[in-house]
Formats: structure tokens, sequence, C-alpha cells
């Protein structure tokens, strides 16, 4: 079995193909250091404080805990009675704890910021109508199309300035992982990808993207960029936002990548899986024609902290997505554990914000890249991953501390397969932690072995890592919320559960291990 190295230490969400200037670039990346803090007269960190309460009444009394203290409500949360607030106090969260009405409280980050985040002029309002706007036009014509053709065979054409290579437009050939998960609206394998206009199978594939057309999915990722030729019909600029400090940025663009933080194109990749358009260039998501709600949790640092996690759960939820896409872990802790009062305050503020979004949508989450059981004592060797100077903790961990929000109740979380159908080496496994898994790719294989998708700037490549299983597995959900108008998650779930129990690319009982493929692997519903 390969070795399969993460490309950063600190935190790669999704694995690139191996070359020498993506290593040396990666290696160059996320030196964590913060040099503006060095003149900072005051050393503030962030808090998520939780009320017993789970209702805007709740947010009241934790924000009326923080200000009693001295500290600096910056965020309610009314839909889950939690509040984001900044102190530079010591033992702010200690205090907090002994406060009538608190459940929880702990600091969300290791590592101290000058002050709170300053005033938002676009900020926006959680509560918002449904499928309020359909998708407009967001970019410009002026990126032109790349030349079409199939992707290289051998190696990438190019490097991007985070390490990641990038591939020759694709031009919609047919795809590997496509066509494992049957992705087809009339029959098994890539047959729609090259289907001449006007066809039987063509007019159903046209059907369903009118069907898609109404259905909503929420990408929270790094950004997506919704200028790139395959996405800029699928982005519904209404229902995107940033999340990037906690708070929903809904002015116009806010959701879209920064291009000087590292693995900002990630969330453009994700997108392009779920939803690229079908146009005879670049590649075609598994529901062409779905509306991307693109929330940017990825912050100026680098970071996914566990207040943007909730922010975007929640904007999420409040737009209607039927389906919630995470393919990130929570940071600074890669894994939390809940006897720590941080880290189980962390665990408590996401797994509100989960059971809320919860109600209305599946939330898809990654596996995690790891290659670890996550069922077993296993060793955390790079969290803080915030901090400002010094090795990281080496920590020996049970199974009781899990990824947020991958491990988190009620969540679809996705293991990754290569080509062949066997579980990646890279992929987390344990028995009860997955719940189905599907294509992600081989880091070590060359663009065919890997997961071709967008990236930013009009152009493509090629990744490897359960951030795309858990991309594929939420467009499928937008494919069956088409089909299926009126159902709501837990029936769709039991499709997609039903539907991967018969599917296996490796031959008949042979994805029989629920901890390494859970259910089996994902099979787009037909009907």
């Amino acid at each position: 079995m390969p070795e399969v190295r993460l490309v950063s230490r600190r935190r790669r969400r999704s694995l690139v193909l191996r070359s020498a200037p993506a290593v040396l670039a990666a290696a160059l990346l996320l030196g964590g250091a913060l040099p503006y803090m060095a003149d900072a007269p005051r050393a503030y960190l962030s808090y998520l404080v939780l009320a017993d309460r789970a209702d805007a009444q709740g947010s009241a009394t934790a924000d009326a805990a923080v200000l009693a203290l001295g500290g600096q409500p910056v965020q309610d949360y009314p839909q889950i009675g939690a509040v984001l607030a900044y102190s530079a106090a010591e033992g702010f969260a200690a205090r907090l704890r002994t406060r009538p009405g608190i459940a929880a409280a702990g600091a969300t980050r290791t590592a101290a910021v000058p002050g709170p985040p300053g005033a938002l002029a676009g900020a926006g309002d959680f509560r918002h109508p449904a499928g309020s706007q359909a998708p407009t036009r967001a970019g410009s014509e002026a990126l032109g199309r790349a030349g079409a053709g199939p992707a290289a065979q051998a190696g990438a054409e190019a490097v991007d300035a985070d390490g990641t290579p990038t591939v020759p437009d694709p031009g919609e050939r047919p795809s590997w992982n496509l066509s494992m998960i049957g992705d087809d609206p009339g029959a098994r394998g890539p047959g729609l990808l090259a289907t001449p206009t006007g066809s039987p199978v063509a007019a159903a594939a046209d059907r369903r993207a009118a069907a898609l057309h109404h259905v909503l999915v929420a990408v929270l990722d790094s950004g997506v960029d919704d200028t790139h030729p395959d996405l800029r019909d699928a982005v519904s600029p209404g229902d995107s936002a940033s999340c990037a400090d906690g708070r929903p940025d809904a002015r116009s663009g806010a959701w879209h990548p920064d291009s000087g933080v590292a693995e900002s194109g990630h969330g453009t990749h994700v997108a392009g899986l779920i939803g690229a358009a079908r146009d005879g260039r670049g590649v075609v998501g598994v529901a062409p024609g779905v509306r991307i709600a693109a929330v940017r949790l990825l912050g100026p640092l680098g970071q996914y902290y566990p207040e943007n996690i909730v922010c975007g759960l929640l904007w999420a939820a409040d737009r209607g997505a039927v389906a919630i896409n995470n393919s990130y872990f929570a940071d600074p802790w890669k894994y939390n554990c809940p006897e720590d009062p941080d880290q189980g305050a962390m665990v408590q503020a996401v797994g509100r914000a989960v059971a809320y979004a919860e109600r209305t949508a599946l939330v898809v989450t990654s596996a995690g890249n790891d290659a670890q059981d996550l069922t077993a004592p296993r060793t955390d060797e790079r969290s803080p991953n915030d901090r400002l100077s010094g090795p990281a903790q080496d920590r020996r961990l049970g199974p009781e501390c899990i990824r947020l929000p991958g491990e988190l109740p009620g969540v679809v979380s996705v293991s990754a397969v290569t080509r062949n159908g066997t579980l990646a080496s890279y992929s987390n496994y344990g028995d009860g932690r997955v719940t189905l898994a599907a294509p992600g790719g081989d880091p070590d294989g060359g663009p065919d072995q890997a997961i071709v998708s967008d990236w930013p700037g009009g152009r493509y490549a090629a990744l490897a890592g359960t951030s795309m299983s858990a991309a594929e597995v939420t467009g499928a959900v937008a494919v069956a919320a088409a089909l299926h108008p009126g159902w709501g998650p837990d029936r769709l779930r039991a499709l997609l559960v039903a539907q991967a129990a018969g599917n296996c690319p490796v031959g008949p009982g042979l994805c029989a291990d629920p901890g390494g493929y859970g259910a089996g692997v994902l099979a787009v519903p037909r009907q």
C-alpha cells in the first residue's frame, strides 16, 4: 500500500498529485507566523458561549453573561442559543461556565488576535425565505475558454501558487468517478457525457437539469469562483455568503476564494464536482443544473474555526439547502475531546448547528485523509494548528475525541475509494463512523487516477481525497431531491443507503466491510 503524505503537515483537506514543484511550493506555505501580533497591546481570544436554552432567549442569556464579564459579543446565533464573543481577560471561559443559564463556553482558537473584528458593512440576516433567488450570471466572459481536449495522461500542465497541479481542459470526456457511481439518467456508465444532443438519454438529462434548478445545495468551504465557465450559472448569489469570521457577510462576491490564502481553490473544485454545467467543455458535475449556495468558511489565516462552521451551517439551513457539503475539519484541534472544557464547548456548538441543519437538510461530511481507525486509540501530532511557535502537541486520543463536523450524530460521513473500487489507503474508517463510500482517487496515480474538477481562474485541477467523495454524495442527494421533491432528509438518506448497498465496483460481497465502505459505494439514484 503506497504511503500517502499530506501536502502540509498542518492541514490538507484533500490530497494533490505528487510532483516536485507541488511539494516544494507546499513546503513554503502555512508557516504559522502572525506578524501583526508582535506589537499588539492586548491579546484577544474568540469564544463560543452556549446557553442552556437552544433558542433566541438562550442567546440573549449568553449575551448578558458575556457583557457581565466585560467581554464583547460580536454575533448571536439565536437558532441554537449561542453567541460568538471576544475577550482579552484571563480565565474568561472558566468564569463564563459558572454563570447561571450557561451550558458551555470555550475558546475557539489558541493563537490570540489584536482585537475583535470590526463592524461588518454587509452583515447578512440568517433568517431568509428558502430558495429566494434563482442564480444569475455572476461572472464575465473575459476569462474565455481553455483549449478543449483530453486531459494529459502523464502529469499536470502547471502548478498553482499553493502547490496544486492544474491540468488541461478535459473537454467533458467520460470520467471514471462518474462511471463508477452510475451518473447517467438512462443507464450505468459515462454515456451521458458523450451522448448526442436530441437523443433520449440527452433529453432525460435535460429534464433532470430542469428539475435540479429547483434544488439548492450548500458548499461550505474555501469559497467558490463563480466566474468559472462551469459554475457561473450554478452559484446563487442571493443564497451565498462568507462566514470567514463567524458572521454572515452577504456582500456581493464575499463568497469568492481569497487567492492569498493556501487551499483557496478547494471549494471551487468541490462545487464543480457537485454542479458543473453540462456544456461540452470542462467537467460535468454529478448534478448539473443544481443551484449552489457558496458559503466561504476559510478565514484569512487559513483556518476553519468552529464559529465559521456554526455560521455556515445556520446560513445554509435557513436558505433551504437540501444538502450541505462539508469537505473539511474544524481547526485548530483536528480531534475535539469532550472532556476538555474548551473542546467540549466546540463539540456542543457545532453539534447544535448540525442538529438544526438536519431538520431540513442532509449534512454531508468527509471522513478524513489520515488512514486512521476512528473507533481506536490514535495519535494527533498536528494540533493545535494555529499555534504561533513551537511543536504541536503529541496527543494520544481515544475514540471519544472526534472530528468536527464529520463524527457528529446524523451526518452522512463519506470514505474514499480508488479507481479500482478498493478503499483508498489514506481514507479514515471505522465501524459506525462511515455512512457510505464514493470515488476519491489516488494521489500517486496521475490525473487519470485522481478526480478532475474546476479550479479558480477558469482552470482545472486533479485532486484526491475524501473531500471529493463527499462532494459526489452531495450531488447525488441533489439528484434524489429533484426526483422526489416532497421528500425530507430522512427519506433521502434512506434512498442513498439503499442504492449504495447494491453497488460494489470490486465485485459482489467485496464491499461488505462497514468500517471502510459503510453501506456500500455511492450509486446516483435514477428514480
